[in-house]
């Protein structure tokens, strides 16, 4: 897709001005955030894609319509991944529940900013050297392996570390040890101290660089287009921190997640491999774009419905298993009592 520097412009302003809108529109004043109001921007973002997505099929045709729509539910798959840590960071940081918009609307622009980074030096690397498939793709699949070991032996983390990027930044600069607000530095006795509020952002918005590292692979193993590749992640990230208020009672339900985006990183890294084949000239079959986003829309699908039947099973035998032990308290009691 032949993208001018108008178009790009034109993008990257209209993306900066849905940001400010929802900054706000919903995001100014510090506040607790309902579910109904979550519910609603998840709705709003996911609708903003699917007429981005629909633009480009007027405009640019099938092609990169379905890219743009494969590139952005992968992205919005791996992105529940980050949740997770990012309940952790919350919890190690002690954030108040009315800051914490906050702090994800700034780490989230933080991460898209080093995402937009990472994309253009994926695509500068890809178009010099067509031999980073084969790199690409065996790091997807040996990334859907460590997943799939992961989940099978149970392992979770519990407790958000803290990357060098952020120890070195906290022994450099005084911080104090409580919340002013969302203010990001104070000045107390005549000190100019960091507040906790900006560790937390910074913290947000670095660790998503940990995930990039398999994210962006994947989706260039969707599209080479840079324009496809940056706007399905935007898209995928702007609506994050409404998705972590959505659904963030429902993350520990989704116990089967980590073998659904295994399955997915195995599939798109297969599927590089075989491109990086074809373009080396050997006759192997290559895995359409149409074939790639009814694979993973299957897979999320599949693993959702699990993931959610096997934990109101987990909820159904907890609750059987208490009453199992009230109902044999109560008959030790009753013969005590008749014992007495």
């Amino acid at each position: 897709m032949d993208v001018s520097l108008t178009l790009w412009g034109l993008t990257i302003l209209g993306l900066c001005a849905l940001v400010a809108a929802d900054f706000f529109i919903g995001g100014r004043k510090p506040h607790e955030v309902s579910v109904k109001e979550a519910g609603i921007w998840t709705a709003v973002w996911v609708a903003l894609a699917g007429l981005f997505g629909l633009g480009l099929l007027v405009f640019g045709g099938g092609g990169p319509a379905t890219e743009f729509f494969a590139g952005f539910i992968t992205e919005k798959s791996l992105s529940v991944d980050n949740l997770f840590v990012f309940v952790l960071i919350m919890a190690k940081f002690s954030v108040p529940a009315a800051y914490q918009q906050r702090v994800l609307m700034v780490g989230v622009l933080i991460a898209l900013v080093l995402r937009a980074i990472f994309i253009g030096a994926g695509a500068a690397i890809i178009a010099n050297f067509s031999w980073i498939f084969y790199l690409f793709g065996a790091f997807l699949v040996w990334t859907a392996w460590k997943l799939i070991q992961e989940a099978r032996s149970g392992e979770s983390e519990e407790e958000f570390e803290e990357n060098r990027f952020l120890k070195a930044v906290e022994r450099r600069f005084p911080s104090t040890d409580r919340y002013h607000g969302t203010a990001l530095f104070v000045v107390e006795n005549g000190r100019r101290l960091m507040t906790p509020m900006l560790i937390v952002m910074l913290a947000i918005g670095t660790t998503d660089v940990l995930f990039a590292l398999d994210s962006i692979p994947a989706i260039f193993g969707l599209t080479q287009d840079p324009y496809i590749v940056f706007t399905a992640n935007a898209f995928a990230l702007m609506g994050l921190r409404q998705l972590y208020f959505l659904i963030g009672g429902l993350l520990e339900k989704l116990v089967h997640l980590s073998y659904g985006l295994s399955v997915i990183l195995g599939f798109i890294g297969v599927k590089l491999v075989l491109h990086a084949l074809h373009e080396s000239g050997v006759a192997v079959p290559e895995i359409s774009i149409p074939v790639s986003l009814g694979v993973i829309c299957a897979v999320l699908a599949v693993t959702t419905f699990t993931s959610l039947r096997a934990a109101r099973r987990q909820t159904a035998a907890g609750q059987a298993g208490g009453d199992g032990a009230a109902s044999a308290a109560g008959a030790v009691a009753d013969r005590d009592g008749a014992g007495v």
